[in-house]
Parts: C-alpha cells; sequence; structure tokens
C-alpha cells in the first residue's frame, strides 16, 4: 500500500481520502451512535425522575394541602431545575422549594411530613433514618413502593398510582411490639443448646 492510501494502519477512517470531511455513511453513523448515546442517558438518569407521581403527592400539591414548608431534596440538577421551573410557573416560588442536598445528610429531626418517591432497596436504610431522625407525630407518605417492614395506616390508590401513609407513632410501637416479642422468646440466664 501507499502511503497515505485508504486502509492504512493509524490513518482516521473519516480521513481516508484527505479531505477532512465525514462521507454520507460516516455521518450516518455518527448520528446513530449519538442517537444511542442521548437515548442511554435519559433511560438512566432522567428518565426515573420523569415518571408519573401522582398529583396530589407533588410537594406543589402539598402545599396547597397545608404542609408549609414545602421542601424538596434531588441531587439530579435536570430535575432540580426542571421542578423549580415547575413550582415557579404554579405560582409558587418561594412558597416552595427544592435543594440541591443529600437525602442521607439532611438531618430530619424537624419534618413533620415525609413524602418518598425512592426504590425498594432505599427503603430499609432509609425506614431505619426516618425511625431515629423524625419525631412521633411526623407521618410519611411513601409512593411507588412500601415500607416494607412498617404496617401503614392507610394506603390510597392502586398499581403505579398506590400510595402509603406511615404514623411514626405507631411505626414505633409496632417495632418495640416486634422487639419484645423477640426478646420475650430468650430466657435471661438460660442457656440455649445448639442442635
Amino acid at each position: 500500500m501507499e502511503p497515505g492510501e485508504p486502509g492504512e494502519p493509524g490513518e482516521p477512517a473519516w480521513d481516508r481520502h484527505g479531505e477532512g470531511t465525514l462521507g454520507g455513511r460516516a455521518l450516518l453513523e455518527l448520528a446513530a451512535a449519538t442517537g444511542v448515546a442521548a437515548w442511554a442517558t435519559w433511560a438512566a438518569l432522567l428518565m426515573p425522575g420523569f415518571r408519573r407521581v401522582p398529583l396530589r403527592l407533588q410537594v406543589v400539591e402539598a402545599y396547597k394541602q397545608g404542609l408549609s414548608p414545602a421542601v424538596g431534596y434531588e441531587l439530579n440538577p435536570w430535575l432540580l431545575c426542571l421542578s423549580n421551573y415547575w413550582a415557579w410557573k404554579a405560582g409558587y416560588h418561594g412558597k416552595v422549594s427544592f435543594l440541591k442536598k443529600d437525602l442521607w445528610k439532611v438531618n430530619l429531626s424537624d419534618c413533620y411530613n415525609v413524602i418518598v418517591f425512592l426504590a425498594p432497596s432505599v427503603k430499609p436504610p432509609l425506614a431505619a433514618k426516618l425511625l431515629a431522625e423524625l419525631p412521633d407525630e411526623a407521618r410519611v407518605v411513601a409512593g411507588r413502593f412500601p415500607f416494607p417492614s412498617w404496617t401503614p395506616t392507610s394506603t390510597l390508590g392502586q398499581g403505579m398510582e398506590q400510595v402509603w401513609a406511615y404514623d411514626m407513632k405507631e411505626v414505633r410501637r409496632a417495632a418495640q411490639r416486634e422487639a419484645l416479642s423477640h426478646s420475650s422468646l430468650i430466657k435471661p440466664g438460660i442457656r440455649g443448646q445448639q442442635l
């Protein structure tokens, strides 16, 4: 092969003819790759936050129902901007706020109404955080997925629209009853036998 001929090792495919321009096929491949990359970004990062949230449970709706202050925590910058835009568009700028904060680092001890839309895998560690930080008078509403170890005070809706409400005082009582029932199985001073 002569130097500079198409197919020479190390020569970029788009510059095979020495012109530096993309051919029709290369342009089509680039467009397809860009489209796939954009779709993958949407599917992985943005789409989960755009799934339908029941209107009655959005932070703006919570404010309309008298829950004030109404604050949402979100780490995804796109969803954060979109949420603040929706609050502004609905006329609630300054009344409803969305903050870029990590829920795991926020102290929730002064919260009395908590609404969560999180995956089931996150619910057990979140349950421990809520039990440790929320006051007895607090209510937790979970959308899409219930807390697996808690018994709801009430439920509303069905399927993807279903929500579960938990009163922290009742959740704590149930946890205490369960702890007592487990401790009564073990009698003090008696050693168990290994089978």
